[in-house]
């Protein structure tokens, strides 16, 4: 599936979801959805998550 598809799924998604859901229900889907893209680029190999949470340890 192309990038252009998924972004339409996306897009459609969340548009039905304003349109007929509260605001919350839009917040939920939309963390969800950026949730589900870290998940996919990590997948991906474009992001390296042993660095990220690294980082993350060695400030403490």
């Amino acid at each position: 599936m192309s990038r252009t598809m998924i972004g339409l799924a996306v897009g459609l998604v969340l548009g039905l979801t304003a349109a007929f859901g509260s605001f919350a229900a839009f917040v939920t889907v939309l963390a969800f959805g950026a949730v589900g893209l870290v998940v996919g680029l990590a997948l991906d190999g474009r992001i390296d998550v042993q660095g990220l949470v690294g980082r993350a340890n060695e400030k403490r």
